[in-house]
């Protein structure tokens, strides 16, 4: 397991439990078990400590795991029949961005989500989650498609940021995230947005303007990194610390501002130290919010999500 830097006491611990079991299994006259079982219970009562009150940077951190259950995890799993559609008709296919036909409980849809990927060749592959403009117009024409056959839209939001290179710019990067937004306002289908790790910037924003918006436990979505804030009003990216509590990108937070519909939660520890159960309470929330949308017209979606959005920040600025 890859342990984060204030877990390194829990990894002590969990592994010296790990080489008393190891020994046992090397020599089976070697009796440790009642050793490791204590070790297992002062494991699990520090994560549970740990875990207790997360600082928005641990949170940062728990979001940005590399062993969280990713996008493409979550199609597999969640999806039957999964066909995937590649390409923007333009220019180029976005292998940041994954996106198909599908049926979720049966019910046909469209989902749509940012893939970062698990090792290094993967993720040079999937350009780190973050999408250029040809991913964002593949985005548009898979919600054109929805909303032509009346599925509803499931998006996955894994993501640092849209990508700032030099030819994305070129492409017009700003606009096709803007189009995509857009396309989300415009849509007379439901659609659901579950922020899986990272919410990063209108790249996030371009994929989960959403009817619904449910965010997991321990994910993030903002404006900006906290590095990335930090750099610019204190010239210094060691601050990080200090501009995730400003950014207010928690969940909880989001919650209490009206930007987040739903908080997902995650198996003690993390949505990486149990995939399974993660995707499955993530399974359960998306029907949940979807339901709540089932009986209402495309008129009804349309103004819900107007409505959503122009409130946005009232309820935070209130309390």
């Amino acid at each position: 397991m890859n342990y984060l830097d204030f877990e390194r006491p829990l990894a002590e611990i969990e592994g010296k439990a790990e080489e008393l079991r190891a020994m046992a299994r090397a020599n089976e006259e070697t009796n440790v078990e009642d050793e490791a079982a204590a070790l297992d219970k002062k494991a699990a009562e520090m994560l549970s400590d740990l875990y207790k009150n997360l600082t928005p940077w641990r949170k940062c951190q728990v979001a940005r795991h590399p062993d969280r259950p990713h996008c493409r995890d979550y199609i597999y799993a969640l999806f039957t029949e999964y066909t995937p559609l590649f390409g923007d008709r333009n220019f180029a296919d976005d292998h940041a961005v994954m996106g198909g036909m599908g049926r979720f409980n049966d019910q046909p849809v469209v989902v749509i989500g940012q893939e970062k990927g698990n090792d290094t060749q993967s993720r040079i592959e999937r350009n780190f989650g973050m999408a250029r403009p040809e991913g964002y117009r593949k985005a548009i024409r898979l919600m054109d498609l929805a909303n032509r056959f009346g599925m509803p839209v499931i998006t996955l939001v894994d993501t640092p940021g849209a990508y700032p290179g030099k030819g994305a710019e070129e492409r017009g990067q700003s606009e096709a995230i803007a189009r995509s937004t857009e396309k989300c306002l415009q849509l007379k289908v439901p659609m659901v947005s579950v922020v899986i790790g990272e919410g990063g910037s209108g790249g996030a924003v371009a994929f989960a303007t959403a009817n619904r918006v449910a965010l997991l436990e321990h994910s993030i979505y903002s404006v900006i990194s906290p590095e990335g804030c930090a750099s610019i009003l204190w010239k210094d990216a060691e601050k990080m610390r200090e501009a995730a509590e400003a950014l207010r990108l928690t969940a909880q937070d989001l919650h209490k501002l009206g930007v987040c519909d739903r908080i997902i939660p995650e198996p003690l520890g993390g949505a990486h130290r149990d995939k399974t159960a993660t995707i499955d309470i993530v399974r359960q929330s998306i029907a949940s919010l979807l339901g709540e949308m089932a009986q209402m017209s495309p008129e009804e979606l349309l103004k819900d999500r107007r409505e959503k959005y122009l409130a946005m920040g009232a309820k935070g600025l209130a309390a």
